[in-house]
C-alpha cells in the first residue's frame, strides 16, 4: 500500500514516540498500531507490519544495554525460551481471531498492575544493589503466557515483562528493561516469522517505521542508564493507565461523550 509522503513522517515520528516507551515501559504500540490502521493498513497487516518495526527497534536496544554493561544474558535467555513459544502460539492464534474480548481482560489486568505500581513503590525503586535475582519454575508459565500475549496482540506486553521481571524475578528497572527488551525481540522475532507466512507483512511501511522505532529505542537507553527509576516508575503509570482505559474502551466512551 502506498502513502502520501507526508504520511510517512507521521510514521517516523509515531515509531520514535513508540520505540522510547517500548524501551523503557511498553505499551508503545498503542501508538502506532492505530495509526497504521488510519492512515489504512487492515488490522492484521498493521498487527504484522508492526513487528517489523519492533524486532528491529530492539536490535538497537539490546545492543546499547549490552554496550552499557546492563544485560544478564543468561538469565534473558532462560526467561526469553518460554516466552518465545508463547509468541508463536499468540501470533498464529492472532491471524484466526477477533481479539476485541481478550482486550478487555487484558485491560482488566492492567489496572491491577496498575494497583500493584501504585500502593508497592519501593518494589520498583530499589537500588540495583539491592537486586536479589532469583528465577524459579513458576516463571516458566508466566513468560509463556506473556510470550503468548504479545504474539497476539504486542500491546502492553513489554509492561506484564517488566512488571514479571521486577515484582517476580527480581531486577532493578535497569537491568529488567534490558532483559526484557531481549525477550521482546526473541518472541518478536518468532512471531513476525508467522506474520510473514499469513501474507501480513507490509514490508516498506514496517521498514520507514523502523526509522523512527530504532531512534526511539536508542534515546530510551540513554534515558534509562541515567538511573532515573522515578521517572520510569511514572511513565510505567501513565502509560497503564492510558493502555488499560483504552482496552476497556473508557477512552472512546469519554471521546463520544464529549464529542
Amino acid at each position: 500500500m502506498e502513502f502520501e509522503w507526508y504520511e510517512y513522517i507521521y510514521v517516523i515520528v509515531a515509531g520514535i514516540v513508540a520505540g522510547f516507551i517500548n524501551t523503557l515501559a511498553g505499551s508503545g504500540s498503542a501508538v502506532t498500531l492505530p495509526l497504521l490502521i488510519f492512515l489504512g493498513l487492515d488490522a492484521g497487516v498493521a498487527n504484522g507490519t508492526n513487528r517489523v518495526a519492533i524486532v528491529l527497534q530492539n536490535v538497537v536496544a539490546v545492543a546499547s544495554f549490552r554496550k552499557n554493561k546492563a544485560l544478564d544474558w543468561r538469565q534473558g535467555f532462560i526467561l526469553a525460551a518460554p516466552a518465545v513459544l508463547g509468541g508463536v502460539v499468540g501470533a498464529y492464534i492472532s491471524t484466526l481471531l477477533d481479539p476485541e474480548v481478550l482486550k478487555r481482560f487484558i485491560g482488566g489486568v492492567m489496572l491491577l498492575v496498575l494497583a500493584t505500581i501504585l500502593l508497592k513503590p519501593s518494589r520498583f525503586l530499589k537500588p540495583a544493589d539491592d537486586a536479589v535475582v532469583q528465577i524459579k519454575s513458576w516463571h516458566m508459565p508466566l513468560f509463556f503466557l506473556i510470550g503468548m500475549y504479545g504474539g497476539f496482540v504486542q500491546v502492553g506486553a513489554g509492561v506484564f515483562l517488566l512488571f514479571g521481571l521486577v515484582m517476580g524475578a527480581g531486577f532493578d528497572l535497569v537491568k529488567g528493561n534490558a532483559v526484557k527488551v531481549l525477550i521482546i525481540f526473541c518472541f518478536t522475532l518468532t512471531a513476525l516469522a508467522v506474520f510473514v507466512w499469513k501474507g501480513q507483512v507490509d514490508w516498506k511501511v514496517g521498514l520507514i517505521l523502523s526509522i523512527g522505532n530504532m531512534t526511539g529505542a536508542w534515546l530510551g537507553v540513554k534515558t534509562a542508564m541515567k538511573g532515573s527509576a522515578e521517572f520510569v516508575r511514572w511513565l510505567l503509570i501513565a502509560v497503564i493507565s492510558y493502555s488499560s482505559l483504552k482496552l476497556l474502551g473508557i477512552l472512546d466512551l469519554l471521546m463520544e461523550s464529549i464529542s
